[in-house]
Formats: structure tokens, C-alpha cells, sequence
């Protein structure tokens, strides 16, 4: 059992990582393992709309996508983490939502003819767990965080919920002081419970 935390700050060692690694370390209390990815670290281009990847499906642009799409397709669940920017989520992390959706989509499914439909049948995220995580000095978490539950719904992911949504108050002047909102990390205490334990009752089932 392995959950992915995906952090789309470009800030090293700021609030939203630490709320990232935080969660995933609750996770791993629980003895699943995790594993932290920096879009940061890794070169994620924009999509290009070349449609490639209903050809090939995969995404043929050469960076880091694919490296980090077999990380998500092998494991249990996923965090998406972002700082609001402007009240959505960040380049890095949109590059990133963008170019995995759209080529994961095309793995298992055709592309037909506009007058016609096809039957879905999954993507390889279908049935993983998923969660968001979003961090801002005092507005735009909502709506970021609204960026990432599309995102993860409209690509089949099981999403998890807290006792209030999963958002930290923090970074007033660039500090990096997510620790301090003590209320927030209550709610990532809470969804590290919900995901581990979602996780171990799906296992139980194969």
C-alpha cells in the first residue's frame, strides 16, 4: 500500500509542503508508505493539445510526466497539494493536472466520432484514493481547492473528506508557519485517518 503526495508549491520547504509531508507522515503512521514529489524538482511541461496521446496513449512530450504518472498508476492514493495563487492552484500543479488527465483518459478509452459516445471503461486512476490539500495567507483556498476535486472526480479517484475541508491559514509576510494553524492540522490529522483507513477497508476486499 503506497499513497503519492504531489506538492505543487515552487517554494522548497514552505507551508504547503509541510502540510503535504505532514499528512503523509500520519499516513505512514498507519504503516502505509508514502512518498513525496516536488513538481518543484521535476520538469512537468504544459499540454500542448497535440493528441498524441490518444494515438500512443501515453504522453509523448519528453519530461518527468511519465516517471510521475507510473508512481500514481502503481499506488493506493494521492494528494494534490497547492497554494492558492490568485484563488486557484499554481503553473506547476496545473501543468501537472492537465497533462495526467487528458493522457490518462486515452490509456483504456477510444476516441469515437463526435455524433457518437463511447463506454467508458476507467482510467488507471479509477477506484484510487484521493484527496486535496490547499494553503493560503487568507483567501482562495475554496476555490483552489474546488481546482483539485474536479480534477480528481472527473478521473474517477474516490475522493476524502475531513471534518472541514483540508486547508491551511498561513504565510502572512512569506513566513513559513503552517504549524501554527492548529485548527488546520487538526483537519489533515482527520483526512490521514480517513485515507489510511479507506485504503486497509478497500484492501480488505481484493
Amino acid at each position: 500500500m503506497k499513497v503519492i503526495g504531489i506538492c505543487g508549491s515552487p517554494r522548497r520547504g514552505g507551508n504547503t509542503e509541510y502540510a503535504t509531508q505532514y499528512t503523509l507522515d500520519r499516513i505512514a503512521e498507519k504503516g502505509i508508505e508514502t512518498e513525496l514529489i516536488r513538481l518543484v524538482d521535476v520538469n512537468v511541461r504544459y499540454c500542448t493539445a497535440c493528441y498524441d496521446c490518444v494515438r500512443e496513449k501515453k504522453c509523448t512530450i519528453n519530461d518527468d510526466l511519465e516517471m510521475i504518472f507510473q508512481k500514481v498508476e502503481a499506488a493506493d492514493g494521492l494528494i494534490l497539494s497547492s497554494p492558492a495563487y490568485h484563488a486557484s492552484v499554481t503553473p506547476l500543479m496545473k501543468c501537472l493536472m492537465d497533462r495526467m488527465g487528458f493522457s490518462g483518459r486515452w490509456r483504456d478509452n477510444p476516441m469515437v466520432a463526435t455524433e457518437k459516445a463511447y463506454t467508458f471503461k476507467g482510467t488507471p486512476f479509477s477506484g484510487k484514493i484521493g484527496a486535496p490539500i490547499t494553503v493560503a495567507r487568507r483567501a482562495g483556498t475554496t476555490s483552489a481547492m474546488t481546482d483539485l476535486l474536479l480534477w480528481f472526480t472527473v478521473n474517477d479517484f474516490i475522493t476524502v473528506g475531513s471534518g472541514y475541508w483540508p486547508m491551511i491559514l498561513a504565510g502572512k509576510g512569506g513566513a513559513r508557519d503552517a504549524e501554527k494553524d492548529t485548527e488546520g492540522m487538526g483537519h489533515l490529522d482527520h483526512l490521514a485517518e480517513n485515507m489510511a483507513g479507506l485504503i486497509f477497508k478497500l484492501q480488505s476486499t481484493k
